[in-house]
């Protein structure tokens, strides 16, 4: 654990030294991640806003407040899990991020999946959706239609099983989303508490 301790140390060191893209002119703070090294559950957002870039830390602002609610809700703490971005730096006017600094920005994301090496990934969001769609090499067909789809799925080497849902800042202006979300959160909640040790290898159908 110590070699994953320093790697993801120097991840962070080159996401806070990065030129990649224009984004690193107009940031406050890169917003690398935060949670357990050894977490079964990754989160993965689209990019941060205005309180993130002022802090440096992901799902800060409103959005993260709202989600910070969701997963009390369904028994998976903040600090259960890893939470970070596509992008790790601010798009100005909090715009979608641009297909270019995605790529810019990918190779990082892709490294900290190999190095916490989660069993669920939930995507918050479209476009964090597609990219990791994209990523694994399957079909995406919006998030209306594949929220909440649990798929079996390998990046980089590491296998995972990812779930799309509606990013929360979504529903501070669709509350009607609300619902979606924490019952999408429960399956990933579900699944990582099938595969604890020492508890029942259940399943999703198990539950409903």
């Amino acid at each position: 654990m110590e070699d994953v301790k320093e790697m993801y140390n120097e991840l962070v060191k080159r996401i806070s030294e990065c030129t990649k893209c224009p984004l690193h002119t107009t940031r406050r703070n890169p917003v690398p991640g935060e949670g357990p090294l050894e977490a079964e559950v990754m989160l993965i957002g689209e990019a941060p806003g205005r309180k993130e870039d002022e802090l440096g830390r992901p799902f800060v602002g409103m959005a993260g407040k709202l989600l910070d609610e969701l997963l009390n809700e369904v028994g998976m703490p903040r600090r259960s899990v890893y939470i970070t971005n596509v992008i790790k730096c601010r798009p100005p006017g909090n715009r979608d991020p641009r297909p270019e600094e995605i790529r810019a920005c990918l190779p990082y994301l892709i490294r900290q999946i190999q190095l916490i090496k989660p069993r669920i990934i939930v995507a918050l969001g479209r476009i964090s959706a597609k990219t990791l769609h994209d990523l694994a090499r399957l079909q995406w067909k919006g998030i209306s239609k594949e929220h909440g789809r649990v798929k079996d799925a390998v990046i980089a080497g590491v296998k995972v099983k990812i779930l799309a849902t509606y990013h929360p800042a979504a529903a501070l202006y669709n509350p009607r989303l609300r619902d979606y979300i924490r019952e999408d959160l429960r399956k990933a909640s579900l699944l990582r508490e099938a595969g604890e040790p020492g508890r029942s290898r259940r399943t999703l159908e198990d539950f409903f």
